[in-house]
């Protein structure tokens, strides 16, 4: 079975890839990155100003973005994506969020397998860069200062696209942060798969990789000595009051970073 663009459910960039990059990495790295990364959104804009930006092109651009990482020194390490597709029904992925690297490449993993959107911060749609792009997507738009407002929104709206059979991937955390915080993860997503009874797909990511611009978030710093981690756990579903499988959640994350915190 092929899993969109990848023949197994088990992604590592292989060695060859990584061996070939000696030339272009003498380059100003960064400076390749940001412009690959630039001509990307103003394409992918410009398509979707014209109403042609569909799930199809949002795969293409994300995998293009998932390329280009690795031609500049990216080196991936994904478990799990069998997961993706293992529940019939529409899922929660629910997971840490630690940079724009997981924005960007996560539509090119699940795309493919299943119609999926984001639950995204109004900042995003407002963006001149992202906005036409983030609303093509039918996302649900959280303010992050209203916790009720914000617990209307989702459980609204995601009600309506899990009914449509469109996924949702949801970042419980208030904000992108390096360090994973447990206190910082509420249970939003947990409250959504519960209340529309499917089941959650746990997300534990690990990409440092791309940092944090100072002026533009999206446009920050590489750093090649950071290696990538993706890992989709098995779906599970949500009972009681729902406290357990956040929990579960947490742990599967902290476990999942634990583990590669001695590798790259």
């Amino acid at each position: 079975m092929k899993y969109g663009y990848f023949d197994s459910p088990v992604y590592d960039t292989p060695q060859k890839e990584r061996m070939s990059l000696a030339v272009r990495l003498k380059l100003n790295s960064r400076f390749w990155f940001t412009f690959r990364y630039a001509v990307i959104v103003f394409r992918t804009r410009k398509q979707a100003r014209k109403g042609i930006y569909d799930d199809k092109a949002w795969a293409d651009s994300s995998y293009y973005i998932f390329r280009f990482i690795e031609e500049t020194g990216g080196v991936f390490h994904i478990t799990g994506m069998d997961n993706i597709v293992r529940s019939p029904e529409p899922v929660l992925f629910i997971g840490n969020h630690m940079s724009t690297l997981e924005t960007m490449v996560l539509p090119g993993l699940i795309s493919p397998l299943r119609r999926v959107t984001f639950v995204v911060k109004e900042g995003l749609v407002k963006h001149p860069l992202f906005k036409d792009v983030m609303l093509s997507r039918d996302p649900i738009i959280v303010g992050r200062t209203d916790p009720r407002k914000d617990l209307e929104a989702v459980m609204n709206g995601g009600m309506d696209l899990l009914s449509r059979g469109i996924s949702v991937v949801i970042f419980p955390q208030s904000t992108r942060s390096i360090e994973f915080r447990p206190e910082d993860f509420n249970s939003l997503g947990v409250k959504l798969a519960k209340k529309a009874g499917v089941k959650v797909v746990p997300v534990a990511l690990k990409t440092d990789f791309w940092g944090n611009g100072r002026i533009i978030k999206e446009l920050g710093p590489i750093d090649r000595s950071k290696h990538i981690y993706l890992k989709f756990g098995e779906p599970f579903e949500v009972k009681g009051s729902g406290k357990d499988e956040n929990q579960k959640i947490i742990d599967f994350i902290r476990n999942s970073l634990a583990e590669w915190k001695n590798i790259p």
